[in-house]
């Protein structure tokens, strides 16, 4: 009876060999010898009665066979992965984790918020991934992410919308960051689009929502932008806007928070950015996930205000997280 078993040893060990593609190096990653790793792979193949890896070359690689079959052994290793996590991720929020992606452009939202949680429950550990905004909707999408804090409402493609849910924590809106050596440094008066075409900027690259925010505006204005410097850190910006004689287009809420920057609003305004929390549609939902999504939420419902933290978090928790 035990012959007509797979186990994920099994399939872990596989996984191994493909990736290494190496009976050797597999078994040094995963520390048991070569002869039993050798034996737990040619088990699986007499189970499934087809050969899975080809051993005549300098390095193993997969079948045809081996490819479909490992396409839904990973899948079904995940799975197994997300009923141990649920098992051991007790309901009183005590120990687990939570693994969230965020954009570079939410940094300044997420800090105070991933404060509160620890100090609320420092038993879970919290993984964070800062990531273009696909990439943290694949990887909420894809079960690799718990959750994601997003800088715009619009996903990315349209088949996300049957895998992901978004929830719109606030809107603000974006202006012109100068330094205090910029010469408009102080400027009351709006900025026309054909002004903002004379500036030198700093901007994030085209991975990334906000810029795609400037470079629609941009278009729709018939101006071109004048990028003296893009970059995929938001701090790289604002240190060099801050120091320097670039400006930048940043949240006013950055702008506010940054010593040394002084915010210059556009007319007309450009399109107001949102902050999203995402999420899979289907799947387990830990309870550090839904805490998380709560106390965004609040934060977000405080502002501005009394201290969002002071909130009686844990009675919205109760029915929310603990249902009866």
């Amino acid at each position: 009876m035990q012959r007509n078993l797979i186990f994920p040893r099994s399939i872990r060990y596989l996984i191994a060999v493909a990736d290494m593609q190496s009976f050797t190096r597999a078994a040094e990653l995963l520390c048991v010898s070569q002869p039993t790793l050798s034996q737990q792979i040619k088990n699986l193949e007499d189970l499934l009665d087809v050969q899975l890896l080809d051993r005549s070359g300098r390095t193993v690689q997969l079948t045809a066979a081996g490819e479909v079959y490992l396409h839904y052994a990973r899948r079904a290793l995940r799975e197994l992965d997300e009923g141990k996590r649920a098992v051991h991720e007790l309901q009183d929020l005590s120990r687990g984790s939570l693994r969230l992606g965020m954009t570079p452009i939410t940094d300044h939202m997420v800090s105070p918020l991933l404060e509160s949680f620890n100090t609320r429950y420092p038993g879970i550990t919290v993984i964070t991934r800062e990531l273009p905004q696909d990439a943290v909707e694949s990887g909420v999408a894809e079960g690799n992410l718990d959750i994601g804090i997003a800088f715009t409402n619009i996903l990315s493609t349209e088949a996300r919308l049957n895998e992901i849910d978004t929830h719109i924590l606030f809107t603000e809106t974006l202006n012109l960051a100068v330094g205090k050596a910029h010469s408009r440094a102080g400027q009351t008066e709006s900025l026309s689009p054909q002004m903002l075409e004379g500036e030198s900027l700093v901007l994030l690259n085209s991975d990334f929502a906000l810029r795609r925010h400037v470079d629609q505006y941009c278009l729709e204005h018939g101006i071109t932008p004048r990028i003296a410097m893009e970059t995929n850190s938001l701090s790289v910006i604002v240190e060099v806007a801050r120091l320097g004689r670039l400006a930048t287009i940043l949240p006013h809420s950055i702008i506010c928070a940054q010593q040394g920057l002084h915010p210059v609003t556009l007319q007309p305004d450009m399109a107001h950015h949102t902050i999203t929390l995402i999420c899979r549609k289907a799947g387990y939902k830990s309870p550090a996930c839904t805490a998380f999504g709560v106390l965004a939420t609040l934060w977000c419902e405080s502002r501005p205000g009394r201290n969002p933290f002071d909130i009686d978090l844990e009675s919205k928790l109760k029915s929310l997280v603990f249902p009866h």
